[in-house]
């Protein structure tokens, strides 16, 4: 199972990173994320250059895709030729976005009749979408999934490994990364961040 973290020119390194490093914790059970930029190499909003390991189009072949957030996504959302690449498919892909990822979702159609999650900054923007904001971290229906906050990037790992190869997987990597002392709280706390944010799809 392959999964296409979408990273844009002025992303966050939060949410493109610990997405993709707790994922790719699950590597030798066939689960692996690539980072996927829309350009060879994208400059994130700390001015880290990061060379992208799958080209955009890879979303199409993708099994999960995750939109990170970043300091340009209004432009991201404006630009109909760079939107037009993200070609998903909600049937038979998970689909996640992160913080201001929710805009790339709304754009694209896919949170119609849903709520969402988001950051604090990029709420207002999502709402002028006519989405609804939850004030949670994580939220789930169906195969599309979005969290708010960059930390809660872990919980859209926790989600997908959840869902490709099961609960314990997922306490397994949840359970490795966590600080010393504070494993069980961690572990319990993105598992019930997930199962608190999960409804079936309406």
């Amino acid at each position: 199972m392959q999964v296409a973290v979408v990273t844009f020119d002025g992303f966050n390194e939060l949410d493109s990173f610990i997405a993709s490093a707790l994922i790719n914790r699950c590597r030798k059970d066939g689960l692996q994320a690539f980072v996927t930029t829309p350009t060879p190499v994208v400059t994130s909003m700390n001015g880290v250059e990061v060379t992208g390991q799958r080209p955009m189009e890879f979303v199409t072949e993708a099994d999960v895709v995750l939109i990170g957030s970043g300091v340009k996504t209004r432009d991201v959302v404006a630009d109909d030729r760079l939107i037009s690449r993200l070609v998903l498919d909600p049937s038979r892909q998970l689909i996640g976005a992160q913080c201001s990822g929710a805009l790339v979702l709304a754009r694209l159609g896919l949170l119609e009749g849903m709520p969402a999650c988001t950051d604090r900054n990029s709420r207002p923007f999502v709402e002028a979408l006519d989405v609804t904001v939850l004030d949670a971290p994580f939220h789930a229906e169906g195969n599309i999934a979005t969290a708010g906050g960059c930390l809660a990037s872990q919980y859209l790992a926790t989600w997908v490994i959840t869902r490709v190869l099961g609960e314990d997987a997922a306490r397994a990597v949840i359970d490795y990364v966590a600080p010393v002392g504070e494993n069980r709280e961690t572990v319990e706390r993105a598992v019930r961040a997930v199962h608190a944010g999960e409804v079936a799809p309406r």
